[in-house]
C-alpha cells in the first residue's frame, strides 16, 4: 500500500477546463502549474487528471491516439514532467488517467490492425472474421478497415477495443481467452505504458473502465487477474504508485483485482446516491436534503458492508462529483452541500473533491455536446476564478472557449469567495483542514481511524457515527432533533472539535439545530 494514500485528499481536474495560459480558449498543463500554489493552500495533496495524451478528442480524450505524447493542446512532455516535479516539490503527488480498455480509430495500433495482410498489430483489437459477422450482443464498427470483419467497440463507434481476450468463449472462432498470447500481448502494452509515465514521475493511476477489459466476464473473475498481475507489477517495481478503480465495487477492485482504492459511484439505488443524489418524480429523498424525506439505512446498509469486507486491503473513495456527474449544486443549494462535504470529508477512504466544487459552480443546463460530453457537458464548464473577462479562465475571445462559462451574475467565483468566512471554499478548507489536524478523521485502513455506525434509524435523524476518538452527529433536516443520551453514550462527550449549525447537550439529550454537523471528542 502506498503510504502517502493515508492522508492523501485528491483534487480531480479536467484540464482542458481548468486555466488557458496561452489564451487559445482550452486549458493547459502550464495552466495547472500556475495555480498549484491555489490547488495545495484548499489542504488538498494529491491531483488526479483526466488524460491528456494525444487524441482526436471525439470523448475528451477518452480515445487515446498515443499514450506516449501529451495533446499538444495541453503542451508537451516535458511541460507534464515540470508538473509532476513541481508537484513532487510541494508534497503532492498526480494521478494519470489510464485508459486501458481501447484506443482512437487513428491509433498507429488500430492503423496496422486494420490492415488486410496479418501483421504484428492484427490480434491487438478483436475482430470477427467477416464484416457480416456481428453478433447483436455487441456493439461494433464495420465498413472502415481493409480488413474482412467486424470490429468491437466500447462505448463510441470511435473507440475500437483493446484485446484482453474473453473469459467466457461463445464465439470461438474470433474469440481467444485471456491466456492467448495476442491478449497477453495487449496487456504488456498496458504495462509498458503505465511504466513509461511512472518512469517520468506519474504517481499513479486512476483507471477507466477497469472492470470492462477482458469480455464474457460476468464475476470478473479473468479481470481481476489481470489487475493482480499489474498490482505484481507495482508492488514490485513501483511500490509507491497507487491505483483507483473506476469500478464501483469494492470488494471486487480492492480485494480481488488488487487496486489501492475503488470510486463509491452515484449509482442508481446504491448508498452514495441516497446520500445526495436520490430524486424520484421531483421529490428530494436525499438523507443530506434539508426537506427531511432521506432514510438513512439506505446508505449504511450499502455502504457498512462493503467497507467492512475491504478496509484492511484498501480504500472507498467518496468523491463530490466527477466529469460523469452532474454537480451537486443541481440538487443541493449551499447550506446542504456544506453537510454533503462535511461526511464526504470525514467518513473513511480516500476523497476526491472535483475542481470547482470547492465555490459550488452549477451544472450548467441546455449545453450542446462537446467532444462527447452529452448530458455530462454541463459539469465540465470552465473554473471560475474571479469577476474578470471569462471569470478567469482564458483571455480568448468568449466564442473561442472550451465551454463557455456560467453566464449568471451571481457565478460563484474563488476571488467573491476568498475572504467570506461562510463560503463554501473555506468551509472546504475548514474540512479539510479538520482530517489534517486528527489521524483519527483520516482515510482508515486497519486500525487507523475505525469507523463505526453509532445511531441510524429507519427515517429518523440524527446519523451518528464513531471516527476512532471522534463522535460525529448529523442532522441534514430543516428542524432541530434531540436524541437521548443512551443512544449514543453522549454523558461522555468531550470538547466539540468542529460545528456547522447549532449543537448542544442538556439534561439527558443532545441536541441538533437545523442543518447541523458536529464532531466532538467521546
Amino acid at each position: 500500500m502506498p503510504s502517502w494514500l493515508k492522508d492523501a485528499v485528491f483534487y480531480e481536474i479536467y484540464p482542458q477546463s481548468f486555466y488557458d495560459s496561452n489564451g487559445d480558449g482550452i486549458g493547459d498543463l502550464p495552466g495547472i502549474l500556475r495555480k498549484l500554489d491555489y490547488i495545495q493552500a484548499l489542504g488538498v495533496n494529491a491531483i488526479w487528471l483526466n488524460p491528456v495524451y494525444d487524441s482526436p478528442f471525439w470523448d475528451a480524450g477518452y480515445d487515446v491516439r498515443d499514450h506516449k505524447k501529451v495533446a499538444p493542446r495541453y503542451g508537451t512532455d516535458e511541460d507534464l514532467i515540470e508538473l509532476f516535479q513541481a508537484a513532487h516539490e510541494k508534497g503532492m503527488h498526480i494521478l494519470l488517467d489510464l485508459v486501458p480498455g481501447h484506443t482512437a480509430i487513428d491509433h498507429p495500433w488500430f492503423q496496422a490492425a486494420q490492415r488486410a495482410e496479418q501483421n504484428e498489430f492484427s490480434g491487438r483489437y478483436v475482430f470477427t472474421p467477416e464484416v457480416w459477422d456481428a453478433p447483436p450482443e455487441y456493439r461494433w464498427l464495420t465498413g472502415v478497415s481493409e480488413r474482412n470483419g467486424a470490429a468491437l467497440v466500447n462505448f463510441f463507434s470511435v473507440q475500437p477495443a483493446l484485446n484482453y481476450g474473453f473469459h467466457d468463449i461463445k464465439y470461438p472462432a474470433w474469440q481467444n481467452p485471456p491466456e492467448h498470447p495476442d491478449c497477453q500481448a495487449a496487456l504488456e502494452v498496458l504495462k509498458d505504458v503505465m511504466r513509461f509515465w511512472l518512469d517520468r514521475g506519474a504517481d499513479g493511476f486512476r483507471v477507466d473502465m477497469a472492470d470492462s477489459l477482458v469480455k464474457n466476464d460476468g464475476e470478473k473473475i479473468a479481470t481481476a487477474a489481470l489487475w493482480r498481475s499489474v498490482r505484481t507489477m507495482l508492488d514490485r517495481d513501483y511500490p509507491e504508485a497507487a491505483l483507483v478503480a473506476e469500478w464501483s465495487h469494492p470488494e471486487r477492485a480492492v480485494n480481488r483485482a488488487g487496486f489501492h482504492m475503488d470510486f463509491y459511484l452515484d449509482h442508481r439505488y446504491n448508498g452514495y446516491h441516497s446520500l445526495f443524489r436520490r430524486n424520484e418524480g421531483g421529490e428530494d429523498l436525499s438523507f443530506i436534503s434539508k426537506a427531511g424525506r432521506g432514510d438513512i439505512t439506505h446508505f449504511t446498509e450499502d455502504y457498512v458492508p462493503q467497507y467492512e469486507a475491504t478496509r484492511e486491503n484498501g480504500y472507498i473513495s467518496f468523491l463530490t462529483c466527477n466529469h460523469d456527474t452532474p454537480r451537486l449544486t443541481r440538487f443541493l443549494d449551499v447550506s446542504e452541500i456544506k453537510l454533503a462535504y462535511a461526511m464526504i470529508f470525514t467518513l473513511p477512504g480516500v476523497p476526491f473533491l472535483y475542481y470547482g466544487d470547492e465555490i459550488g459552480m452549477r451544472f450548467i443546463e441546455g449545453l450542446p455536446s462537446v467532444e462527447g460530453g452529452y448530458n455530462r457537458t454541463g459539469a465540465r464548464t470552465p473554473m471560475q476564478w474571479d469577476s474578470g473577462e471569462n471569470l478567469g479562465f482564458s483571455a480568448a475571445p468568449a466564442e473561442k472557449l472550451y465551454l463557455p462559462v456560467d453566464s449568471a451574475p451571481d457565478a460563484p467565483t474563488v476571488e467573491a469567495q476568498t475572504d467570506d468566512p461562510n463560503s463554501l471554499l473555506n468551509t472546504v478548507k475548514s474540512l479539510i483542514a479538520l482530517r489534517r489536524r486528527f489521524s483519527d478523521l483520516g482515510a482508515g485502513v486497519g486500525a487507523d481511524g475505525d469507523f463505526e455506525v453509532v445511531y441510524a434509524e429507519k427515517e429518523k435523524f440524527p446519523f451518528v457515527y464513531r471516527r476512532g476518538k471522534f463522535l460525529i452527529f448529523v442532522n441534514p433536516a430543516a428542524w432541530e432533533v434531540r436524541l437521548d443520551w443512551d443512544n449514543v453514550g453522549a454523558q461522555a462527550l468531550g470538547d466539540v472539535v468542529y460545528e456547522i449549525g447549532r449543537f448542544a447537550r442538556t439534561e439527558g439529550e443532545v441536541v441538533l439545530g437545523p442543518q447541523t454537523f458536529a464532531v466532538a471528542e467521546g
